[in-house]
């Protein structure tokens, strides 16, 4: 047997300390090699790198150094999404739409509302870094977010115990965020891998940026089994650059759900007839060409409560919302 083939015996011996068991027990070795100057090349997945990553980087430098004599050492921390019989898992949903202003965020936001109202467990991840709006939604006070002893995120809270996490809460208040792609890569690997979600959290939405770009591309490899909902108006043009953004979803692996076709009509309570000043169609040139489903059609409309962009079971549109979230539940 070979002094590499000795090492990685002793290695898988070693425990993830946040999983209590072995790397063997969990595959935690992804891949081990020599290079020609001796110096091993090892990638290892742990189930909470940010914790547990200096303490195992140097039980395996005592291992190949000490031990078995080998000069160097390279190691690849990834994360492992082993998860144990009990660990309860989160079923992410990600809202996308093709461009701005089709009211993405109002819909992430009245459909957490609408999940909680059913009974669920909900968390909001705001990724729309250049466009955060949630929590401004939600009447969110801008402040800095707490952490826990292991360094954590605590999500923000709103009155209806919906947590969020979102990129306002790390920016002083009306002043922009101008990051290029690197550090929206480093916020949004801390709010995948890095927030305290109460226990017994069951769904969280993903509010998107608009199209297609290296935030989506970032969400596939955190949580490369959520599923989409796309939300487009019913404008033939806005249907067009939504149908991309669903392409976009398919092309990376992700499932789209259904389609909202939000601001889909005016209800002229003179007439009494719904007035279309956006067009019409939209929504179901959109579901069809995706081979989806047009899941609601939402109208134009103020909540009872003008102090407020949460629609009440009060308001027709809370009732559209109520509605929505059962048909997404089913989809789920």
């Amino acid at each position: 047997m070979s002094k590499l083939e000795q090492l990685k015996i002793e290695l898988n011996k070693l425990i993830d300390p946040s999983l209590n068991k072995t790397f063997e027990e969990v595959g935690s070795i992804l891949s081990i090699r020599v290079d020609s100057e001796d110096v091993i090349d090892l990638e290892v997945q742990l189930k909470n790198r940010r914790k547990d990553e200096t303490n195992i980087k140097l039980e395996i430098a005592r291992l190949a150094k000490i031990k078995f004599d080998y000069p160097g050492i390279r190691i690849i921390f990834t994360d492992s999404n082993y998860k144990l019989d009990d660990e309860k898992s989160i079923t992410y949903l990600g809202i996308i739409s093709g461009k701005g202003g089709v009211g993405k965020s109002s819909v992430t936001a009245n459909l957490a509302v609408a999940l909680k109202r059913l009974g669920y467990k909900v968390g909001v991840i705001d990724t729309d870094v250049y466009g955060s709006s949630i929590p401004s939604i939600f009447n969110l006070p801008i402040e800095p977010l707490d952490t826990s002893e292991d360094d954590e995120l605590i999500p923000a809270r709103t009155l209806d115990d919906i947590q969020v996490i979102s990129p306002e809460f790390f920016m002083p208040l009306d002043q922009p965020l101008m990051w290029r792609g690197p550090m929206l890569g480093k916020l949004i690997t801390h709010f995948f891998n890095n927030v305290l979600w109460d226990e017994d959290t069951q769904i969280v939405l993903i509010d998107l940026p608009p199209g297609t770009g290296d935030i989506q591309l970032d969400v596939q490899t955190f949580v490369p089994d959520a599923k989409m909902l796309l939300v487009t108006t019913p404008h033939p043009n806005a249907s067009h650059v939504a149908l991309k953004a669903g392409l976009g979803a398919y092309e990376i692996g992700h499932k789209i759900i259904g389609v909202v076709e939000n601001m889909s009509y005016y209800y002229n309570e003179a007439n009494q007839k719904n007035e279309y000043l956006f067009g019409q169609g939209g929504g179901e040139i959109t579901a069809s060409k995706l081979q989806s489903e047009l899941l609601i059609q939402i109208p134009i409309n103020q909540p009872v409560d003008t102090s407020s962009y949460i629609y009440s079971l009060n308001d027709m549109n809370g009732k559209l919302y109520f509605a929505l979230a059962k048909k997404v539940l089913e989809k789920l």
